[in-house]
């Protein structure tokens, strides 16, 4: 069978995953959207499915007024004796913590903090013990992946936090994963920066606190230098065996908008690429330490992949996200239509704005999306950043209802075209490629377009974010506005 990467698709960054029950489980980084940390289960690694998240409370996580690209960084999740371990940072407070449950499909615990600093935290429960790290400071103040033992109980240290390894020469060491096997601890991390240097890298040593060795084949996966190069970023990775014995690395990559044109905006994804143990005990990945697009594999479970999405077939709480810390009394959910309220905040804020979106999913598509104004501003939005978005939408003012297309860049706000309505109730269309976006409004059944906009402003190069496109419906400077009709189709 041969599948295609990536395995998940849109801005879901930093993967990592476990195996329970017969079960894959998976997690991503949320960042600045609530809920937090999106949650997959898969039988095949191949085909997964959003179950949920982890963190859906405002107890568990806070993200009052935090920043694009601030917030809930780098999950690790763990099964350990009947339990589900979720670890996580919020970069924007400065705080490691985890979350446990008996119940994959239920809530989860409230916080449990470590007193340890740094990012991208892991846990490893290796012979009674449970080894806490991270990237960041030791208690003596030196650099570089740390660790601690902990009580598992309680997230009290039980002993100091200690660097056990510097890295292999790259900078921004980050994304520390250990494993014990085959009588080694082997301990991966990722170098580069999540850009365009990424890389995986490798160490074992004979015991959890070392000394680690570098392996001589470092880095053992990184696409930095793949040509034609439209996979590009692999790194961050996370290593799982299947059933048969056969063994992946889950990691984060993206897909620039074309082989010359190094930009991305559908964010970080995620790819599956196979790894081999060496008789040496080093591993190899991919077919020459790369990652591709496709690969043959010994299954018969054929990949399928959604490319349509409707209110009708996606799931409020688990497909659809909002910003920082939502109001739901401003939203209005139905099987087929959704009522947004406006509150006091808009898109332009650092703030909680009547907002709800699904992330962009590939590049090529066609949404549509039928709006009923009762005021103020409410439309489609695709939405980078609190900077960056373009936005279509129904304004009600002194002259009645009309069409808009606005787009920030930059914090540059700019109205690019206006359409006086004869009613209050139109179709909004969005229909891009790789490159653009076209901005359509049809009302009594004639089709107008009001202008195009190029997606690398909305791209981690441009933007200087770690997050990606989601396409947003919103309400906004008084009013409500009701969707209907809602209709995405990607080509892949």
């Amino acid at each position: 069978m041969r599948y295609q990467n990536p395995v998940i698709t849109g801005f879901y960054p930093d993967p990592s995953v476990c195996e329970a029950r017969g079960k894959y489980y998976l997690v991503t980084s949320s960042f600045q959207y609530f809920p937090g940390v999106p949650l997959f289960e898969s039988e095949d690694l191949i085909n997964w499915t959003q179950i949920g998240h982890v963190l859906t409370r405002p107890s568990q996580v806070h993200l009052a007024h935090v920043p694009s690209s601030g917030g809930v960084f780098a999950p690790t999740i763990r099964y350990h004796d009947g339990r589900f371990y979720m670890v996580t940072t919020n970069d924007t407070t400065h705080e490691n913590f985890y979350v446990w449950t008996d119940d994959i499909y239920g809530e989860w615990s409230d916080p449990i903090t470590i007193d340890q600093g740094g990012i991208d935290p892991s846990l490893l429960f290796d012979e009674g013990h449970v080894y806490f790290i991270s990237n960041g400071a030791d208690d003596r103040g030196v650099g570089g992946v740390t660790q601690c033992e902990i009580d598992i109980a309680t997230g009290k240290k039980l002993t100091e936090s200690r660097c056990i390894w510097q890295g292999n020469g790259g900078r921004y060491l980050e994304s520390p994963h250990m494993y014990h096997l085959n009588g080694w601890y082997y301990l991966l991390a990722a170098e580069g920066g999540t850009e365009y240097g990424h890389m995986v890298v490798l160490a074992r040593a004979q015991t959890p606190w070392g000394p680690f060795a570098n392996c001589p084949g470092n880095p053992i996966l990184t696409n930095r230098n793949k040509a034609p190069g439209i996979i590009q970023g692999i790194g961050h990775g996370d290593l799982i065996r299947a059933r048969d014995g056969s063994w992946y690395l889950m990691s984060l990559g993206f897909r620039q908008i074309h082989m010359w044109m190094p930009f991305h905006h559908l964010g970080r994804e995620v790819f599956l690429t196979p790894v081999r143990f060496e008789k040496n005990g080093w591993l190899s990945c991919g077919n020459d330490g790369t990652t591709e697009e496709y690969y043959d594999i010994a299954s018969d479970v054929p990949q399928m992949r959604k490319t349509e999405y409707t209110f009708e077939n996606t799931a409020w709480q688990v497909d659809w996200c909002a910003l920082r810390f939502p109001d739901w009394n401003n939203y209005t959910f139905g099987q087929d239509h959704l009522l947004l309220r406006a509150g006091r905040d808009t898109l332009d804020d650092m703030a909680s704005p009547t907002f709800l979106a699904l992330r962009q999913k590939a590049f090529r598509m066609e949404y549509r999306v039928t709006a009923v104004s009762h005021g103020g501003e409410g439309g489609v939005s695709v939405y980078g950043t609190e900077s960056e978005h373009y936005d279509l939408f129904l304004r009600e003012g002194d002259k009645g209802c009309e069409a808009v297309l606005k787009l920030n860049i930059g914090g540059i706000r700019h109205e690019q075209a206006v359409l006086p309505l004869k009613g209050k109730e139109a179709e909004l269309i969005i229909r891009s490629d790789s490159i653009h976006y076209h901005f359509f409004v049809r009302e009594n059944g004639e089709e107008t377009c009001l202008g195009s906009a190029q997606s690398k402003f909305l791209s981690n190069e441009i933007s200087t974010t770690f997050t990606g496109v989601v396409l947003g419906l919103f309400s906004q400077k008084g009013g409500e506005t009701r969707f209907e009709k809602l209709h995405i189709q990607y080509t892949l």
